[in-house]
């Protein structure tokens, strides 16, 4: 049996509603996606994953719920979960459109309704993933200590154990974290998507900045502004500045985008090797 004909059946199970057709999509590399058109007229995306860890797409549609409760106050945009189980996750389609000037200004403003929705405190009530890796969201009372000991030293220690970042490199990143507490400023947590790369935002073809795929939780929100920057995004400069029009940012912002970057890239090099732990190095010994 092939997987459209079993993706088919299980939509049908969750939405109640005959699938009239189906096709791949491409992209991604962690889920298996499928574009569903349903007998009701609604089309929707599925994304499979065989063998996913423990409540992978339930964590994820929690997540996507999280960041939907500040769209009505002008906040981000997120696709809606039309249904969640452990085998998949199936979303409401959003048809993707080009790229424009205004519409980044939109989701600069957005993205700052959304981060200002704010958390009791850094960290989230749950584990969550970035990616298939477990991400840790146990509450720290600073931002400099959960940056510290749940992003920066699990994936350093990850990125050794698979052979992604030699000693000295990792002993370049373990300089930095003795340096946090004087490096980052405090603020009230953002509610943060967390894993907010140009991969995932769509720009919908209605006009508006859609956001995908969150790892979120509540942390400082220059980390989703330098995950924006880290591979770049189309008209970035307008969405940081209609951002810093609609809530200033903090004095320095821009000199600590790298500083917010080492986390990803230590991300990067647990997932794919390649340079990204050498990166993660060359990028921290800015601030040792």
């Amino acid at each position: 049996m092939t997987r459209q004909p079993w993706v088919a059946r299980r939509a049908e199970e969750l939405l109640g509603s005959s699938v009239v057709a189906t096709a791949p999509v491409a992209g991604g590399d962690v889920s298996t996606a499928t574009k569903l058109r349903l007998s009701d007229g609604t089309t929707a995306i599925v994304k499979t994953l065989p063998h996913s860890p423990e409540s992978f797409f339930e964590t994820e549609a929690a997540g996507l719920a999280w960041l939907a409760e500040t769209t009505e106050a002008g906040g981000v945009r997120v696709p809606e979960v039309l249904a969640a189980d452990p085998e998949c996750l199936i979303l409401r389609w959003v048809e993707s459109g080009k790229n424009g000037v205004e519409t980044a200004a939109a989701f600069g403003r957005a993205l700052a309704v959304t981060h200002a929705a704010g958390a009791p405190s850094y960290g989230a009530e749950a584990d969550g993933f970035i990616g298939r890796l477990p991400l840790p969201n146990r509450t720290a009372a600073t931002w400099a200590e959960f940056y510290a000991v749940r992003r920066v030293l699990p994936y350093l220690k990850l990125a050794r154990d698979r052979g992604a970042i030699t000693d000295g490199q990792a002993a370049v990143v373990e300089a930095l974290v003795g340096r946090l507490t004087d490096l980052l400023p405090e603020e009230p947590p953002a509610r943060l998507h967390g894993d907010l790369w140009n991969g995932n935002v769509l720009w919908g073809q209605d006009g508006h900045v859609w956001v995908i795929d969150p790892a979120p939780y509540a942390g400082h929100r220059e980390v989703d502004l330098a995950m924006l920057a880290l591979f770049g995004l189309p008209h970035l400069p307008r969405v940081l500045e209609a951002y810093d029009e609609a809530t200033p940012l903090a004095d320095g912002w821009e000199d600590r985008v790298g500083l917010h970057q080492v986390f990803p890239l230590l991300v990067h090099a647990c997932l794919f090797g390649g340079g990204y732990g050498a990166r993660a190095a060359e990028t921290a010994a800015r601030y040792v």
